[in-house]
């Protein structure tokens, strides 16, 4: 018998959190049970949540550490929940959103339905052009440091229901557990990893962050991506008194500026002169900073744009590094197409978006690995460089549709060059 539930809780929800946690995949927990696994016996695991979920009686295991990392240095810690644990998660989350949502600010658009990544970096390229001064803000741990209470007080401002704000404080108290398994008591912080942990950063910067900004500062405007922060002023003074007014908020709730990458960056371009310290800025993959580009008129000038970083870029050519291309002769071309086209298609989704010219030299990598693999596999091209190369830009011609890079890159020449 299941007896009386004290939460009503629709096994629907459960079901259609699974198929969501699924699509997403993610690596096992503290248990070692992958998605695979949980779906062998997929209806007992399933009721045997919804029932712990509905009595009270649910209590996460603790998440498992991941240290990833980071591009410039350093790791970044992610929490791997366990699957069971990812569904639970996906079953408030579903709950809250709608909630929340319609709450959030219009220059919030990190993990938020409709919004993306790019159209963060759009807003922030405009904003470049009308403001002379930016103020580049980077938290220091933010994830790890998110103050308990004021984040469910926070919570409390949109909700009363009892399971989820029971829930989320389990999933906020939930031990970590480090490679070895020691464990380590959280007393603040919601970890990078877990399913509801964008929904509550967003929700305790709403507060904090941008909120706050348009009661006290709100002619200045911003762009965030969860704690991605990018800040528009109209002086260097206005950005200096911002800076300072930011810090003391930012330790009222919990928080630091991390003081060696939050900076004060002078968007500069043909029509804006002088000598200052920093005129560019990373945001989201993208590099901000003077670039040469064409005007009205076919006049040539200097704009303050954005383009595929360094960093995003490197990361690119490490990839296509590890395909290890030269060593798939039992491949056909046709074979590597279908292969390598959902990675090119995707950098080129996102990072030929604005100033498009500075991703070709990367994409031309993979043409570089293409003639080592040609000349691997077929005995004609094994001391004949030139030769592969002519037969690879007879194929860029004939086919440039193969490769989603080629015509990105080539146009209808189909020249490769010097590869």
């Amino acid at each position: 018998m299941t007896g009386v539930k004290s939460f009503d809780i629709p096994k629907r929800e459960v079901w259609e959190a699974f198929k969501r946690v699924k699509a997403n995949r993610g690596s096992s927990g503290v248990d070692g049970q992958t998605i695979e696994v949980f779906e062998a016996h997929l209806s007992g695991n399933l009721y045997k949540l919804w029932n712990r979920l509905s009595s009270g009686s649910y209590h996460p295991l603790p998440v498992r550490r991941v240290d990833i990392p980071k591009a410039g240095g350093g790791v970044r810690p992610l929490g791997i929940p366990t699957v069971a644990d990812r569904i639970a998660q996906e079953v408030v989350r579903r709950y809250l959103e709608p909630l929340l949502e319609p709450r959030f600010h219009a220059n919030s658009y990190g993990y938020r339905p409709g919004k993306s990544a790019i159209d963060a970096i759009g807003q922030a390229r405009q904003r470049c052009w009308q403001f002379d001064w930016v103020l580049d803000v980077d938290i220091k741990g933010f994830f790890d440091n998110i103050d308990h209470n004021l984040l469910l007080k926070a919570l409390r401002h949109h909700t009363d229901c009892r399971w989820v704000l029971l829930y989320v404080e389990r999933w906020l108290k939930a031990p970590v557990s480090h490679e070895g398994g020691r464990l380590e008591k959280r007393e603040k912080g919601t970890p990078q990893g877990g399913v509801i942990s964008p929904l509550l950063a967003n929700l305790f910067l709403h507060y904090v962050f941008d909120l706050w900004q348009d009661r006290t500062h709100s002619s200045i405007p911003f762009e965030r991506y969860a704690d991605d922060i990018i800040m528009h002023c109209r002086s260097e003074t206005e950005a200096h008194k911002m800076l300072d007014a930011l810090t003391r908020r930012f330790a009222e709730c919990g928080l630091e500026l991390h003081a060696g990458k939050t900076k004060i960056v002078y968007c500069k371009d043909t029509n804006r002169y002088g000598k200052h310290d920093s005129v560019s800025f990373d945001f989201l993959g993208y590099t901000f900073r003077p670039r040469l580009a064409v005007w009205k008129g076919g006049q040539f000038g200097v704009s303050f744009l954005p383009a595929a970083g360094n960093g995003a870029l490197k990361r690119i050519r490490q990839t296509v590094r590890n395909w290890h291309l030269q060593r798939r002769s039992d491949k056909s071309l046709v074979d590597l197409a279908r292969m390598l086209n959902p990675y090119i298609r995707g950098w080129i989704n996102y990072y030929g978006q604005y100033y498009k010219s500075a991703m070709y030299n990367t994409l031309r990598h993979i043409d570089v690995f293409l003639v080592r693999w040609a000349r691997r596999k077929f005995k004609r091209f094994r001391n004949r460089p030139k030769g592969a190369r002519d037969w690879l830009s007879r194929i860029v011609r004939t086919t440039p549709d193969l490769f989603v890079h080629w015509r990105f890159v080539y146009g209808n020449d189909g020249m490769l060059g010097a590869v």
